[in-house]
């Protein structure tokens, strides 16, 4: 019998959904969400519509729209210039280059849920969590980031005897997977409470950390010499979000009693890493859309201020 426990990610979304159903259930009219679909992957196609499953369960209207990704950029800016659209997003990657960057910048900063607008993005890198001086707007953070951060406090990863900010102090965490979407902002906002972070792509691996001790509030990026065994032996977590059906990490390289998230689409680690890990959460899927919705209730209030 294995000592793992596996954590469903609909448990830990309940708390969150509950809480955004009685918020929308407040305001004067049903927030209006616009999914945006320019690429084929089904992942993204599925996605999609658990995102307006969801949405429409909790009192939110949510309208997708499937465009040709050259027609992309256009829809934006009409869904920027619709006042009945209370959010957007869109499901990357698209170009799989610079020009999805460039395509998070169209969408206006009053509507972007996913917080991948530049300013949002400097925020969260400089460790700044409000958008005015008063610390009246809050700064929205990346959805799926954000859900794993929500799933680590869950867990317990997060000491709450420690003040806000520094909750992961002493902590080691593995993040396999550094895109400018998820992994790379992931290791920032574990390093910026605290943690020290291996993160880890096919090429490299570096290291995320806030400085010295709970002196330094924003997080400083070195370069590791270690192998992924080394890192990852040392974790208490272990974190992976790699979009191949083949790729596994191995569980030898997991820590006895370490925690294991997977944020990918397709199962990361083998069934057995429940012989090793203590708790293992195979996905987060609802815990991303619960975050995207806070997002949006939360530029609401921000736009009303």
């Amino acid at each position: 019998m294995s000592p793992g426990k596996t954590i469903l990610a609909s448990k830990i979304a309940k708390r969150f959904t509950d809480e955004i159903q009685a918020k929308a259930a407040l305001l004067a009219r049903r927030p209006k969400l616009v999914g945006l679909l320019a690429n084929p992957d089904p992942a993204a196609k599925q996605y999609a519509e658990w995102t307006g499953k969801t949405s429409e369960s909790l009192g939110f209207d949510y309208q997708l729209i499937q465009v040709e990704k050259e027609q992309l950029e256009d829809q934006i800016y009409k869904c920027n210039d619709d006042s009945s659209v209370n959010g957007i997003m869109v499901y990357f990657p698209v170009y799989g280059d610079g020009q999805d960057r460039y395509l998070q910048q169209c969408v206006a900063v009053e509507k972007d849920v996913e917080g991948l607008n530049f300013r949002y993005v400097s925020n969260m890198y400089h460790n700044i969590r409000y958008l005015d001086e008063k610390q009246e707007k809050k700064s929205i953070l990346p959805c799926t980031p954000l859900a794993v951060v929500k799933i680590l406090e869950h867990l317990g990863v997060y000491n709450p005897l420690l003040n806000y900010g520094d909750r992961l102090y002493g902590k080691t965490i593995t993040v396999v997977n550094r895109s400018e979407i998820v992994g790379r902002p992931l290791a920032a906002l574990l390093a910026n409470d605290g943690a020290t972070v291996y993160s880890v792509d096919i090429n490299s691996i570096q290291i995320y950390e806030r400085g010295d001790g709970l002196r330094l509030k924003k997080h400083v990026v070195l370069d590791c010499d270690k192998s992924l065994k080394e890192c990852a032996l040392s974790s208490d977590v272990i974190i992976t979000g790699v979009p191949s059906e083949s790729y596994k990490f191995p569980t030898e390289y997991v820590k006895r009693g370490a925690v294991a998230i997977n944020f990918a689409s397709h199962k990361n680690f083998n069934d057995d890493v429940k012989d090793v890990a203590s708790l293992y959460v195979p996905s987060i899927g609802k815990v991303t859309i619960a975050m995207l919705l806070r997002n949006l209730l939360r530029l609401i209030e921000n736009n009303a201020k």
